[in-house]
């Protein structure tokens, strides 16, 4: 059975009192923001709290975590410390994410325990976790495989497996490892399977171990109103140089630029960091540390420009995210809607730059057959500097060696920042404790007295180093 089209999120009806939820969980959701149920919401909860096997198809952004969610949390018996769901993600970024949100969701229920499984953390800490009890499993699939093989994760108690961004974990060469997981997970259990796209890996893989999954489409098109998108047509020479021209143009406060190879991040960020831009590049060869460096800058808004390759990019989600770059036009019009989609979410407006040379026209067509519509193209002259004041991030970020090994908590930074050396709440940003580190985001005027006012203090009753990183920095 196939759902192709279900009620806008702000139609009367779909309010998640109407739910089977419990009274603690849906004031819970009430605290949280969550009113009205998103369409993936809607279509996907009436039946996964009945406990039916689901195919969802949505765009990303669209509020598919709180729509499996809240599904497993329902399923969900507090007082077994067993594993009862397994959540499999195409990367850590979006197991991270994952994670958190299930946790906001499980607030209404005491002592829900969630770990995360992934690749490029040690396994020790791992495995005491496991050995304490847990209730939901969140991890990337060769990080659970090596869990199982260890019999350091046990599955008898499982009543609900999820696969999340199936179709990207198909593009990365996961079908073997999926389907090996699910034959270790009990029979009866649900399965709910989310995903963008619809390859033909997807009907091949539920084929294999859902039990009559109804399948749930939602709009896989962006609202034409939320995501502005223009097209501009550049020779090859003039594709980087033409980035930081829409960059001055449009001024927006956080961009994510896709390449479509690694050799051209580097050299678009050579570029913009040669002409005072805030860049950094996310590829496929950064180690796990620069990686999450990378990516904790861009998202407390000490950098401005995240240039990535689609690979690298995958299970990102960053919150209001001004404008998508397409330095290079995909070959492949699904990566297309994938990529632009990360703007524009939650009700906010997007914007979606294209950049395309002449041989680059067929790949253009092919996303305008998708899209049904024509490309919107302007011309690179039109581009002129909004400002003559250069376009810097709002806020720094600030390295702290040492983290939660040394027992420091984002409670004990911003006491020590506010309450000992004076700076109010607005002037600290995000603040992200690692197990080795703290990154601090600070107001970008002050950074360089912070850092040092702070290394003449202590945090947690200890001295610490702090420094500023740069663009080309790497804390070590």
């Amino acid at each position: 059975m196939t759902i192709a089209s279900v009620p806008s999120a702000s139609s009367s009806g779909n309010h998640f009192d109407r739910l089977p939820l419990s009274p603690a969980t849906l004031a819970n959701l009430q605290r949280l923001g969550y009113l009205n149920m998103t369409a993936i919401q809607a279509a996907c909860l009436p039946p996964a709290l009945l406990g039916k096997d689901i195919i969802a198809q949505a765009k990303t952004g669209s509020g598919k975590t709180a729509a499996f969610a809240l599904a497993l949390l329902a399923n969900l018996n507090p007082r077994r410390f067993a594993v009862q769901t397994l959540v499999l993600c195409p990367t850590r970024e979006l197991a991270d994410q994952v994670t958190t949100e299930i946790r906001r969701l499980a607030r209404a229920e005491d002592n829900i325990k969630v770990v995360t499984l992934c690749g490029g953390v040690p396994l020790r800490g791992q495995l005491a976790t496991l050995e304490h009890g847990v209730h939901i499993v969140v991890g990337t699939p060769g990080r659970l495989m090596d869990h199982l093989e260890r019999q350091s994760l046990q599955l008898d108690a499982l009543n609900t497996l999820v696969l999340d961004e199936a179709d990207r974990m198909l593009d990365m060469g996961f079908f073997d490892d999926i389907v090996k997981v699910a034959r270790q997970c009990p029979k009866e259990r649900q399965t709910l399977l989310f995903s963008a796209t619809y390859p033909e890996g997807i009907s091949k893989l539920s084929a294999q171990f859902m039990r009559a999954p109804l399948t749930i489409t939602v709009e896989s098109q962006h609202s034409e109103g939320q995501i502005e998108q223009r097209w501009y047509e550049v020779k090859d020479g003039q594709r980087l140089h033409a980035v930081s021209e829409l960059l001055l143009h449009f001024r927006p406060a956080s961009t994510l630029a896709f390449c479509n190879t690694k050799a051209q991040c580097r050299d678009l960020v050579a570029v913009l960091q040669a002409q005072g831009f805030s860049a950094l590049a996310l590829f496929g060869e950064l180690e796990q540390r620069e990686r999450d460096q990378v990516l904790v800058r861009f998202a407390n808004k000490s950098c401005s420009v995240l240039v990535a390759t689609d690979v690298a990019a995958r299970g990102l989600d960053i919150a209001s995210l001004g404008a998508v770059i397409n330095v290079d036009v995909t070959p492949d019009p699904e990566v297309h809607i994938h990529r632009i989609g990360r703007t524009g979410r939650a009700g906010e407006s997007g914007l979606a730059l294209n950049l395309a040379s002449l041989n680059e026209m067929g790949s253009v067509g092919k996303i305008e057959q998708l899209q049904g519509r024509e490309s919107d193209w302007h011309p690179i002259a039109e581009l002129r500097p909004a400002s003559p004041e250069p376009l810097r991030p709002p806020m720094a970020t600030l390295y702290i060696q040492g983290g939660r090994k040394e027992k420091i908590r984002p409670g004990d930074v911003l006491g020590a920042l506010t309450a000992d050396l004076g700076y109010t709440r607005e002037q600290v940003g995000k603040i992200n404790v690692n197990e080795w580190s703290t990154y601090v985001a600070v107001d970008r005027t002050i950074a360089a007295q912070v850092a040092s006012r702070l290394s003449h203090t202590k945090v947690k009753g200890k001295a610490v180093k702090v420094r500023v990183l740069n663009d080309n920095d790497s804390a070590d």
